[in-house]
């Protein structure tokens, strides 16, 4: 089974996670946090600035891990490191997702995440980011 191996921004602003939803692939319309795979020549934190700048035309502060997820998805294998952002620069313009929402700590269970990201949001919880 393949492997891949991404990245993924929990971007937090007022107090409120951003999510998007999906636009294309076997897993449109599932919400994720946005993030991308990782080039053979990035740290991980280097590649979620650029995955964030293709995605949404904006530029974040990465400023800690927060989890790292293992999930095995029928077609592939996932590894996905997860940290804590701040937007550094712009605001979020949807390039490649179909919808994002900010969503509150209470309110962060009311869009379907996708399998691994269910994962990302109970450590959000378990360490009261949301």
């Amino acid at each position: 089974m393949k492997t891949y191996h991404v990245v993924a921004a929990i971007i937090k602003q007022d107090n409120k996670i951003f999510a998007t939803q999906r636009g294309y692939g076997d897993y449109k319309d599932g919400w994720e946090f946005p993030g991308g795979k990782i080039e053979p020549d990035e740290t991980p934190e280097q590649a979620l600035v650029r995955e964030i700048q293709e995605e949404l035309d904006m530029t974040v502060a990465v400023e800690r891990h927060v989890v790292d997820v293992s999930y095995d998805y029928p077609q592939f294998h996932l590894e996905m490191a997860c940290f804590l952002c701040s937007i550094a620069d712009g605001t979020p313009h949807l390039l490649e997702h179909e919808a994002a929402r900010w969503l509150q700590p209470s309110h962060i269970d009311t869009v379907d995440w996708l399998p691994a990201d269910v994962l990302v949001v109970k450590a959000i919880k378990e360490q009261g980011i949301a």
